[in-house]
This record gives structure tokens, sequence and C-alpha cells, in this order.
């Protein structure tokens, strides 16, 4: 980040340098001896631009900038062959505006033509086969994940980098360790273990070596809110973001940042269970309605038993009747089983 920070300050002052000497030296000069300033205006103002375009383009896929330069390329050329031939028709000011016109007009139609039918071009064998050489031969460019606090603290992250499904790098922000800490030093007991717990999976993380983990001293003073801080940490690195948090992943998602969220990797993973099915269930509680009965598959999903109530502390058989898919989980619907109603009752 302090890196960062320098290279943009030196961009800057070299530009404003630049801006001034240049303006500095016009005929001009001598006599308004403030347009040497104006030149570190113009200088500074150019350096920003060049900021605001690398951040609009770092979003901007590589064929498309690839096409887009090229398209801008062949329309200024031909903005300025077309203009040759009305400079002898005519010229002075009106050959200055056509001129512009017509570079304007053209390089734009380049710009955003080539942008788009890059992709649609199809490279010859030789060099499709030099791409997929390099693709072979070299590494991929690595796409990093931000981990927020509730996936941390959550721990199925570790077991996920261990089975090798999460690539890496993970990328963990200093102010995400520092919230760590705070819960881990909170009085209240339940808080104080969940962030221990936290500690303890990252620490296992780096201990397994699968995975390689960063942490950056990234910060958003001007950002309360550590979601905040998390999706701005996304955009400017071009990150997912690996979470459990519902309502940070609709937000992320909403602002263009990828989600990766635990809990619907999880429940994508569930088993699935077809009406008509049948079931062994131990019923250990009753339901929102008198006649319900509740238990639990080994994989935690929900099985609501209608007409199970009786059957509280016992397995039943049960069939499915219907499922339930919700953003908390999977709810499975059945109904007691004739046989193993006897089987249960006895």
């Amino acid at each position: 980040m302090l890196l960062k920070r320098a290279l943009l300050a030196l961009l800057v002052l070299t530009c404003s340098l630049l801006g001034y000497f240049s303006f500095k030296h016009l005929p001009q000069a001598e006599k308004y001896q403030w347009l040497p300033y104006v030149g570190i205006l113009v200088g500074a103002g150019v350096a920003g631009l060049a900021i605001v375009i690398e951040r609009l383009f770092r979003k901007v896929p590589l064929p498309v900038i690839i096409g887009g330069t090229i398209g801008l390329f062949l329309g200024l050329g031909l903005a300025r062959l077309l203009s040759l031939v009305f400079e002898q028709l005519n010229s002075g000011l009106f050959s200055a505006f056509l001129y512009g016109m017509l570079s304007v007009f053209f390089g734009y139609l380049g710009l955003v033509l080539g942008g788009k039918k890059f992709a649609e071009f199809r490279m010859p064998g030789s060099v499709s086969n030099a791409v997929s050489f390099v693709s072979r031969h070299f590494p991929k460019r690595e796409c990093p994940k931000v981990v927020d606090t509730s996936a941390i603290i959550d721990g199925r992250l570790a077991d996920l980098c261990k089975t090798g499904w999460v690539d890496g790098p993970l990328i963990i922000p200093s102010f995400v360790l520092a919230e760590l800490q705070r819960i881990a030093d909170s009085p209240d007991p339940n808080k104080r273990a969940r962030g221990r717990r936290g500690l303890d999976t990252l620490q296992r993380i780096q201990d397994m070596g699968t995975v390689e983990v960063r942490i950056v001293d990234q910060d958003y003073p001007h950002l309360k809110e550590i979601d905040d801080k998390l999706i701005e940490l996304c955009l400017e690195l071009g990150a997912k973001l690996i979470t459990t948090d519902y309502n940070l992943n609709k937000v992320a998602k909403l602002k263009g940042v990828p989600v990766l969220n635990v809990n619907e990797l999880a429940l994508a993973l569930k088993p699935i269970v077809h009406p008509g099915e049948v079931l062994r269930v131990q019923l250990i509680k009753g339901g929102k309605e008198k006649h319900q009965g509740v238990g639990y598959l080994e994989d935690g999903t929900m099985v609501v038993v209608e007409n199970g109530r009786p059957y509280i502390g016992k397995e039943v058989e049960i069939v499915v009747t219907s499922l339930l898919q919700t953003p908390a989980g999977r709810i499975v619907f059945g109904k007691v089983k004739e046989s193993g109603e006897k089987k249960a009752v006895a």
C-alpha cells in the first residue's frame, strides 16, 4: 500500500514538473509570468487522468483493450487519410476542424467496435497453438480471495483449503485481524470462544501450507463499516469475497463483487432427497403445529413429520412428501410410514 502511494505521488510530481518546464519555455511565458504555474496544474491534471483511466481499465478484459486499441489506431488512420483529401480542396481553420471531427468520429467507432468484435476473431492455428503453449507452460493469473471475519470464525474454510477446493492466495486484511482480536478479547465467553476459534482456523490454514495466506495492510479510514472496507478492497484488487454473512453476500453482489459463500457451497453439497423416498429419522421435538414431530438427518437437514408428535424420542420410518429450499438450508417434509409406525410403537 505504501509503495503504491509512493508511485502515485511520484507520477503526480513528475507530470507537474514536466508541465512547469514545458510551459516555462513557451514564447508567451516571458509576457505572462504565471504561465509556468498553469503548467503545474495541467501536469497534475494529466496525472490524475492517467490514474482514473488505469482504475477504469483495471476491470476491462484484455481482449477488449487490445481490440479497442487496434480499432482506435485504424480509425485515426482513416480519419487522417480522408482529411488529406479535403486539404487539397480547402485549407486553414476549416481543414483543422474537419480533421478533428473525423478523428473523433472514426476514433470512437474504432475503439467501440474493435473492443466488441475482437473477441469474435478466430486466430490462425499457429497463433492458437502458441497461445496454448504459453497457457500450459506459464502460470495463470492468480485470483485472490478476500476472507471476512464470519468465514474465518466458521471454521469450515480450513477444511476446504485442505481438500484443495479453494486456491489462493487468501487475502486477510489487517482490519479483519483487528476485529478477530477484539472478539477473542471480549469479556463475553461465547464471543471470546468464537474469536479464538477464528484465530486457530487461520493458524491451521497457514500450517497446512496448501494455500498461500497474505496479510495486507490496506485500510480505508473514510469507511466506518468493515463490510464496506471488504467490498472496497475486493474492487481494488479484483478479488472474490469469501463469507458466510448473508447480508454482506447480497450487498457485495449488488456492487459487482464475486462472492464465494461457504453456506451456499455446503447447501449445494448436501445429499439430495426425493419425494417418495423412505428415511429413518429420530424424532427429537415437536414442530410448530401440534401434530408435527421434528428430527434431523446426519448432515443436519431438518425433517418435519406430519402426525409425528406421538413418536417423539423414537426412530420411525417416514415417506418424504416434499422439499423446501431456503437460503438457510433445506427442509424435508414427510409422513410416518404405516409399517414404520407399528415398528416404532412396539
